[in-house]
């Protein structure tokens, strides 16, 4: 037996008793019989689907349900937890981390629903940690993804139930690519360079991008390109990105008067900056993201009840039907809300930062970042505008400038 054939037994037989050790936690209680908070009433309801922009009637009124998806939120333990919990769930890890699994990750959550769940019905349930499975190998690092139970009692009869799969893994190491030294210096780029591109029109002369708007699901679309569009697949890849447009010395192109609220910054290779995680793109977002690497805010609109809708969904909440159009979002908006992120650090991040949720003018609300002004700057209410926000050489982002009326 070789040296590396010696170290994989050695490794495998390592990884085989930490195995038979968390497997020994499957079937284990978290909680047993614990009592939900409140009961489902119709203020959280409201709230819920104000957060949400859910107008479905079915959840107003005397005879108003509880929206289905809020199933877990009448079991939350808020900021003062559950006391009874069995600390199972904490000590299995406990252990992953001493084994070196110090990263969680939510991978999945299933829900399935037995029963509408009404205002004044008592909850309780019941949580078991379901599976542990084998070591896997995934991008993030090797790790094992935990699978729990919950289920959800109203009047002691079943509701529902809700799992939650998380990984524990240990971060891959990424070896500095050859010349390339492992300490990794931050350095702002220059005085005549910025990173976010402010949204505009092509002027004349200039060729769209292209990386060209093609539906994913529906039957229209408000924006056409002007090429023939491909045929429509069952199942379409997602788009490809437009080549990253070569850095020039002049001032970046601008709406307004030119930003001052930023310091210069020198420059930086994008392969020193740890990356932001990549988007997910599937066949109901494709769209999206394909309007993004033109520059553009693409929202959807039902073709049956013309509600505008955001993020991009199948069907429409309002009246169910599968039918849309695209709208392209102005780009003027206020913040409806907004969190400054402190703490969980994370490597392409550098809080504080500001994260709103912004109301669009064309009524619809998304999640990003505000920019513009210092964290602690930033108000409900405050009006901001759309820019398109390069973070590195194949990722483009939609961010909003505080003091935004063009």
């Amino acid at each position: 037996m070789s040296g590396a054939d010696g170290t994989r037994a050695s490794q495998e037989a390592v990884d085989d008793a930490l195995f038979e050790r968390i497997r020994a936690y499957e079937g284990r209680p978290t909680s047993n019989a614990s009592v939900g908070k409140d009961p489902v009433n119709l203020p959280m309801i409201r709230h819920w689907c104000e957060a949400m922009g859910d107008t479905d009637p079915a959840y107003r009124g005397p005879d108003a349900v509880a929206p289905p998806t809020m199933l877990q939120a009448w079991t939350m333990g808020g900021l003062s937890g559950h006391p009874d919990r069995s600390g199972a769930y904490e000590e299995l890890s406990a252990l992953l981390d001493d084994a070196g699994f110090t990263s969680i990750v939510a991978t999945d959550c299933e829900q399935e629903y037995l029963r509408p769940l009404r205002p004044g019905d008592l909850i309780t349930f019941d949580a078991v940690i379901e599976a542990v499975s084998p070591r896997k190998t995934t991008k993030l690092g090797a790790g094992y993804f935990i699978t729990t139970r919950m289920d959800v009692r109203a009047g002691g009869v079943l509701a529902g139930t809700h799992r939650f799969r998380v990984l524990k893994y240990a971060p891959t190491r990424q070896p500095p690519s050859a010349g390339e030294s492992q300490s990794v210096v931050r350095q702002p780029p220059s005085a005549g360079e910025s990173q976010s591109v402010v949204r505009q029109s092509p002027s004349a002369g200039e060729s769209p991008s292209a990386q060209q708007f093609t539906p994913v699901r529906g039957s229209r679309s408000v924006r056409r390109s002007p090429q023939a569009h491909p045929s429509p697949q069952a199942h379409p890849s997602p788009p490809a990105r437009p080549s990253p447009p070569a850095r020039r010395s002049e001032e970046p192109r601008q709406v307004g008067r030119p930003r001052t609220s930023e310091k210069p910054r020198q420059p930086e290779r994008d392969h020193e900056r740890p990356r932001r995680p990549r988007p997910v793109i599937n066949r109901d977002n494709a769209g999206f993201w394909a309007g993004v690497a033109e520059h553009r805010l693409l929202i959807q609109s039902c073709a049956g009840c013309s509600t505008p809708r955001f993020p991009w969904l199948p069907g429409c909440n309002a009246c169910g039907s599968q039918e849309w159009d695209t709208v392209e979002a102005s780009g003027e908006g206020t913040v409806y809300s907004y969190v400054v992120m402190h703490h969980p650090p994370f490597p392409a991040f550098e809080p504080p930062y500001a994260v709103g949720l912004i109301e669009l003018a064309e009524g619809v609300r998304m999640v990003s970042n505000v920019v513009g002004v210092p964290y602690d700057k930033v108000r409900i209410g405050m009006p901001v505008r759309l820019e398109f926000l390069r973070v590195d050489e194949d990722l483009e982002l939609p961010v909003f400038r505080a003091g935004g009326e063009g």
